[in-house]
């Protein structure tokens, strides 16, 4: 049995698009754009001059509403003035008040002196009150200077005689480190000079050793040159017997 033929026939796609034809999209072209309805110049120049009378209608408006403004400005102005002026009479009138009920307090009483001299003593008990309290703020004030003058006196000694006390503490501290260093160093140098005659004693042991080594050398060696002499001479006389 043969194979089965897969092969498949090629389909070239631009061919396929082109036997397609144009297609059919639903927005607006590049030509609906560009043959868009446009506005002439002359509508152009009406557009402008439109905005430029809306900004000079937006600018007497605000001129209107400066002019508002300024009027509001002037009415509180006045009212503040006229405030002002009225508290100035009020004070004349009590002060000539005043005057006039101090000098009819040495005519006979009458309503008018009895009045005045009311509210005479209404003001100088105000003012005895105002004194009083003033007296007592001033003896509160200087109270509480006193006791804070006081309390900090106290933290300075406070503060002085614990830098005394760690002064005295430190002192004893150097002191004793003092004597420790030098008890250390007078140990140290007593063991370096101890140390120092065993080494000189040592040596001076080595060196005798070493003179008394040689020394029975060489008398070994004298020893054994004398009796190597004794030999040769022994030799000498046996060997002319036997001639």
């Amino acid at each position: 049995m043969g194979k089965r033929d897969n092969r498949v026939a090629y389909m070239n796609p631009i061919a396929m698009a082109r036997a397609r034809g144009p297609a059919s999209s639903g927005g607006p072209t590049i030509q609906d754009y560009l043959s868009r309805p446009r506005p002439t110049w002359e509508e152009v120049k009406e557009q402008l001059e439109k905005k430029k009378k809306g900004s000079r209608a937006l600018a007497e408006f605000e001129e209107k509403m400066n002019e508002s403004w300024r009027k509001e400005l002037e009415r509180h102005r006045e009212k503040i003035i006229s405030g002002s002026e009225i508290s100035s009479k009020k004070r004349e009138k009590r002060k000539k008040e005043k005057k006039k009920s101090g000098g009819l307090s040495s005519s006979p009483s009458s309503s008018s002196s009895s009045d005045s001299s009311s509210s005479s003593d209404e003001s100088n008990n105000e003012t005895k009150k105002k004194q009083t309290k003033r007296k007592k703020k001033k003896k509160y004030s200087r109270k509480s200077s006193d006791s804070s003058s006081d309390s900090g006196s106290e933290s300075k000694d406070s503060v002085k005689k614990k830098k005394s006390k760690d002064e005295a503490d430190r002192n004893k501290d150097n002191k004793s480190r003092k004597r420790r260093r030098a008890d250390e160093d007078d140990r140290h140098s007593s063991s370096q000079s101890v140390s120092r005659s065993d080494t000189e004693e040592e040596v001076y042991c080595k060196k005798k050793k070493n003179s008394e080594e040689k020394a029975a050398l060489s008398k070994k060696k004298k020893k054994h040159k004398k009796h190597s002499k004794k030999k040769k001479k022994k030799t000498l006389p046996s060997s002319s017997d036997s001639e």
